[in-house]
């Protein structure tokens, strides 16, 4: 299965960043940082249909599977994965048929935070936007991170 990681945090080398390499260490993916891409908050006008959102949502329709993977910021992902979020309204209006591409996919989540589990109110948005959109959501991952993510070596 092709896997994408849609990487969206604040922080460069921060705890998600870190827990979406350690994935990558044990399965097969490519990795999609919203940092390195310009988008644009959505706009009912679509003025912003020149940025970097249908290069890059182009590319990830390829992908069976998609991993959001962002922090938890006030009990909600970060602002870029909610940019990157709002402009999936671009596949129902203007962009259907990249939209009709990510029916039948697969999705799952990667989250980093401060509490002992993730908040339901932070994974519902995740799996009603997945339901939404005809993906299907097959389970998140959370990392309580209070101080750092801090990678254990195993020893045999």
């Amino acid at each position: 299965m092709k896997t994408a990681i849609i990487l969206a945090s604040s922080r460069e080398q921060g705890n998600t960043h870190q827990l979406a390499h350690l994935y990558m260490e044990h399965q097969t993916c490519d990795l999609f940082n919203l940092s390195d891409y310009a988008i644009s908050a959505f706009d009912y006008q679509h003025r912003n249909k020149n940025d970097d959102f249908k290069v890059l949502i182009k590319t990830l329709i390829t992908y069976d599977h998609l991993i959001f993977a962002t922090p938890v910021y006030w009990y909600a992902m970060s602002a870029q994965m909610k940019v990157f979020v709002d402009r999936l309204s671009d596949l129902l209006t203007i962009e259907k048929t990249l939209g009709r591409a990510l029916k039948g996919k697969s999705c799952s989540l990667l989250a980093t935070g401060e509490d002992n589990e993730a908040p339901e109110c932070f994974i519902a948005p995740f799996n009603l936007l997945a339901n939404y959109l005809g993906i299907n959501f097959t389970s998140s991952f959370y990392c309580c991170c209070r101080k750092n993510f801090i990678k254990q070596e195993h020893v045999n």
